[in-house]
């Protein structure tokens, strides 16, 4: 079957696609790194071969393998090599603590690990049954199946495991959302007008995140081409986007933010680029309009989860007055705002954001009641996914996020949302970036606390930042304390790390 008549169908696998276009675009880059690249036909040979070697080494279908490595072609290749086996690929990030890691490791139950010389290390003396095996050393190439090798073939389902993502657990180990290939297979179909085709998409965000799974595997998927990048520089993306002609990126808000504030941005020619899409963090209007000035092709921004839910979408060149918000919910997703009681909240009114859609995770990975709180039902019974944010719909029907409901401050009996306060400490010129956090309080229960990075260009102190910041805040919102910070904690895909602010808090306060 041709890839066109796959990707008409009503359900088809990635590992089915990616057959269907090394035979009909052989010769055509799939994966680039900086020091490599496949074609679709040697990145289909390297399927077949990582997935004959699995099977020859007895790694069943619907078992875990579980990578830990930065990206390059070799780890794109076992992901979907994993997949032709009918295995489910786990990566993990390698900035886990090994004990979490190995955890992680145990949890999925994989019985093979790939690894990189740079993170090696990270597992090094954990106590797990997994084999490892190193895949950019001669030794991947010797663990191999023979070149001319063709798997056993294997039937997946709709319901069956493509990935596990691991989320970032504050405790213990990170829970693990099974995503099904009905989910991923719904995640490549509702990009078909997003002219992947014929795309050179820049991933600069690790292999190991939904974030860049969401363009990756629609790139490959339409026939693309995706160009890796093993860590973030603004400067070297704009070099690699030029060099590559690039037509598509996804990237979260610090990176646009770090890119727009080059210097000598202007001087790239980003004239190829189509579509340029930004998910996982708050996108501030202002950094979305500065985008839309100054970079060329539309630039479209998605909120959602990883563990699914609904999606909304804000196609922000089409909406210029509309860059406060998260956009509308896509076609065929259901999304709601319901109250601390369950019950949904009228129109206009805050609420916490539910959704329901084709692309939803089957759960978390061994854990039936973190599941089950995830989950919301309506009336008919149908299941619903928790976002955990609270926000508000405009008459129009655009989604208006508040805050996450876990950094929702409640002091004196006020809800107060740090979205708020982050936007107008922000606008103070001595403030380069900033967050607010919700600290306990014996008079109020919790207190605003915000961080901010100085613009050092700006001599102001902090004491009087705070007194300009809380002129402009309602009484019951006013900043407690005002701490300057060298650099906000994030993760590797760009969000605040709020916890390690309010322990490095209960440190200093112990």
């Amino acid at each position: 079957m041709s890839a066109a008549d796959l990707l008409a169908s009503d359900f088809a696998t990635l590992p089915a696609i990616l057959q269907a276009h090394a035979q009909e675009q052989g010769d055509k880059i799939a994966v680039a790194d900086a020091s490599a690249t496949l074609t679709y036909a040697q990145l289909d040979t390297l399927m077949n071969r990582i997935a004959g070697a699995l099977q020859r080494d007895g790694v069943a279908q619907g078992q875990s393998v579980a990578i830990i490595a930065s990206a390059s072609v070799e780890y794109a290749a076992i992901f979907l090599g994993a997949l032709r086996a009918g295995c489910v690929a786990a990566p993990l990030a390698p900035s886990s603590t090994p004990e979490a890691l190995a955890a992680m490791i145990g949890d999925c139950g994989a019985p093979v690990v790939f690894v990189d010389g740079e993170n090696a290390a990270a597992i090094a003396g954990q106590h797990t049954s997994a084999k490892q095996v190193r895949l950019d050393t001669p030794e991947f190439y010797d663990w191999l199946a023979a070149e001319d090798a063709h798997p056993a073939p294997v039937t997946i389902r709709p319901e069956d495991g493509f990935n596990i993502i691991y989320s970032s657990g504050t405790t213990g180990t990170p829970k693990g959302i099974v995503q099904s290939h009905a989910m991923r297979w719904a995640h490549i179909g509702r990009n078909s007008a997003g002219g992947y085709g014929d795309a050179v998409t820049m991933t600069s965000t690790p292999l190991y995140s939904n974030t860049t799974l969401v363009s990756f595997l629609p790139t490959l998927g339409w026939g693309g081409t995706v160009v890796l990048m093993k860590k973030f520089d603004a400067r070297a993306f704009l070099e690699l986007a030029e060099r590559h002609r690039a037509t598509h990126a996804m990237l979260v808000p610090v990176q646009y933010q770090r890119i727009m504030a080059l210097p000598d941005f202007d001087r790239f020619d980003l004239s190829s680029f189509r579509l340029k899409t930004s998910t996982s963090a708050p996108f501030s209007a202002a950094l979305k309009a500065d985008v839309l000035k100054r970079w060329p092709g539309m630039l479209v921004e998605f909120y959602g989860m990883t563990e699914g839910g609904a999606t909304t979408g804000l196609n922000a060149t089409e909406h210029p007055d509309k860059l406060h918000t998260v956009g509308q919910p896509l076609p065929g997703h259901d999304m709601r705002l319901i109250d601390e009681n369950g019950h949904e909240v009228p129109q206009g009114e805050t609420g916490e954001v539910v959704g329901r859609s084709p692309a939803m995770m089957t759960g978390y990975h061994g854990r039936e009641k973190a599941t089950a709180d995830a989950e919301w039902y309506d009336s008919d019974g149908n299941r619903f996914i928790r976002h955990g944010d609270i926000g508000r719909f405009d008459e129009d029907g655009f989604l208006i996020l508040m805050d996450r409901k876990k950094d929702l401050i409640i002091s004196g009996g006020f809800n107060i949302y740090p979205v708020d306060l982050e936007a107008v400490l922000k606008q103070h010129p001595a403030v380069q970036e900033c967050t607010v956090i919700g600290v306990s309080s014996e008079a109020w229960g919790e207190t605003p606390v915000g961080f901010y990075v100085p613009n050092t260009s700006i001599a102001t102190s902090s004491a009087e930042i705070m007194s300009w910041t809380n002129a402009q805040l309602g009484k019951t919102q006013r900043l407690s304390a005002l701490h300057a910070i060298d650099e906000l904690p994030r993760s590797a895909i760009g969000k605040v790390l709020k916890r390690e602010l309010r322990d490095r808090l209960a440190k200093e306060n112990a």
